[in-house]
């Protein structure tokens, strides 16, 4: 079974307390959701039209968990909190295997 991955790119921070109220949800919520944070804040080279700022790279066991982990009620309460605190770009991914 292919693997899920949440791949989020902020563009822009507006709020970093915002931002840190979600990261104190929304860690606990993707744990229990089955994911594991695998990039967070490194270095980034960007190439083309790519954003150099926070990224953020998270594997789940399958692409469905991955979908259902960002509906859950707990991603749901971070993403309140988190609200219009930051503009970025959030994608679920498909694994090759």
């Amino acid at each position: 079974m292919a693997k899920g991955y949440w791949v989020s790119v902020y563009r822009n921070i507006k709020d970093p307390e915002k931002l840190a109220a979600y990261n104190k949800l929304a860690g606990p919520a993707v744990r229990a959701g089955g994911g594991r944070l695998l990039a967070r804040d490194g270095r980034v080279v960007a190439h083309d039209a790519g954003i150099a700022e926070r990224t953020i790279l998270i594997e789940f066991d399958s692409f469905e968990q991955a979908v259902a982990a960002r509906a859950s009620a707990a991603y749901q309460e971070a993403l309140a909190v988190l609200a219009d605190g930051v503009e970025r770009d959030f994608r679920i991914i498909e694994g090759l295997d």
